[in-house]
């Protein structure tokens, strides 16, 4: 743990304002989940809560199915980070941050497809030579969760209409998935 030397006080409803700096680096935003842990020091830990975050095998094994019959990278992220990856770039993409452009693709809840003109998307932050070639937003109840990615390599693979139908169906899946 890292201390800030930011000091707060909880008001008479319990409240605690976590600081703008904070919320920023660590990219909380109004309305999303975080979960409390509470140590035996007397620490009280908050910690960003992901939605998908229990379904990581669920989406490892998604993710293997989608590689072995394309042959692509896929990967599936929550609102932050890479949570599996199969078919390759496995040490550098998963537990990995999004990168702040892939997060905008998320937010406009289109499905992306790199078509082969501009500068592909990097996924995660300081690595680009693994590259958004099709992602698709994961949405549950018109909530948010995350992302489902093919991955090429720089400067980015141009990919056909089997990926973004896949990619599109599997996102749906397990937004229905997790409505259950």
């Amino acid at each position: 743990m890292k201390a800030t030397g930011i000091v707060r006080r909880i008001d008479d409803l319990g409240r605690v304002v976590i600081p703008k700096e904070i919320r920023r680096t660590m990219r909380i935003r109004e309305g999303d989940p975080l979960e409390i842990y509470t140590s035996r020091d007397g620490e009280v830990i908050f910690k960003k809560y992901s939605l998908l975050g229990g379904v990581e095998d669920f989406a490892g094994q998604l993710c293997e199915t989608m590689s072995r019959s394309t042959g692509s990278i896929c990967a599936v992220t929550d609102r932050d980070t890479v949570i599996s990856v199969a078919g390759g770039g496995k040490r550098e993409l998963l537990g990995k941050r999004i990168t702040p452009e892939l997060e905008q693709l998320m937010e406009s809840r289109r499905i992306y497809q790199y078509g082969g003109e501009g500068n592909p998307i990097p996924v995660c932050d300081g690595s680009d030579k693994l590259v958004t070639s099709v992602a698709a937003p994961i949405l549950s109840e018109g909530d948010l969760l995350g992302m489902v990615l093919f991955v090429g390599t720089n400067p980015g693979t141009a990919t056909g209409d089997a990926e973004y139908k896949l990619a599109q169906t599997i996102a749906a899946f397990l937004g229905r998935h997790m409505e259950a």
